[in-house]
């Protein structure tokens, strides 16, 4: 089964190829450049739910020919932040729900997703039994994961989102819209996260990007053969 893996930034996009080792063949798509090596083919879309979305519809489209075999399965991957004791700097997240957590109104009452607005979706859920294994085999904490357009500073926002979506492990900015590229496109989809740092105040120097970027590369090494293997139809 083909793999599609979506990161942000070019950095995490080479995390996760050194996984699969060797020499990846480059392959060229609108405003991206995509890393093959066997059946993962790794794209740094770009930061933010937009950036990703679009770049996942592309990657998805130009599969989408009678010389090239359709994705099985469609990976936002790359770091991002933890809100609990459970996911420390350097760990892992896998998501069981991928949250727009800022798609919604501002109203008197408080903020409203997209859904209570009525019109669009504020989440989306990975197979439950693709979540199983691939947290069996990283160690990953199995716990929603929220998108964000605008990476949290301040304690008072990350208790205002876990107040909103309680049981949330962690922040990033690209999953939601990996995900509804992919749903569009009738593809599953996942979320792996490494954790690089806190949700809360802003303090880069207590970030452990490289840590994080090594955690990304060993979890693709252990969840290559589950992720290669599942089909939709596990359970």
């Amino acid at each position: 089964m083909r793999v599609l893996v979506v990161t942000a930034v070019p950095v995490e996009r080479d995390a996760v190829t050194r996984a699969f080792g060797g020499t990846p063949e480059t392959v060229a798509l609108p405003g991206a450049e995509l890393h093959r090596l066997g059946a993962f083919d790794v794209l740094a879309g770009g930061a933010g739910p937009a950036a990703a979305a679009a770049a996942t519809a592309f990657a998805l489209a130009s599969a989408s020919t009678p010389t090239s075999a359709p994705y099985g399965l469609v990976v936002s991957a790359g770091i991002g932040g933890a809100f609990t004791p459970l996911t420390p700097l350097g760990s892992l997240v896998v998501a069981s729900d991928i949250v727009a957590a800022d798609l919604g109104a501002d109203t008197p009452d408080g903020f409203l997703p997209v859904t209570a607005l009525g019109f669009g979706r504020d989440r989306f859920a990975p197979p439950p039994a693709l979540v199983r294994k691939v947290a069996a085999a990283s160690g990953a904490a199995p716990g929603p994961v929220l998108t964000v357009s605008t990476v949290t500073g301040t304690a008072e926002r990350a208790g205002a989102l876990l107040a909103a979506h309680p049981g949330a492990l962690a922040e990033a900015m690209e999953g939601f819209g990996v995900a509804e590229a992919a749903a569009r496109a009738e593809v599953p989809v996942l979320e792996l996260r490494a954790v690089s740092n806190a949700v809360g105040p802003r303090d880069r120097d207590a970030w452990r990007i490289g840590d994080a970027l090594a955690a990304l590369t060993e979890a693709f090494g252990k969840t290559a053969p589950v992720l290669e293997g599942w089909n939709r139809h596990d359970h």
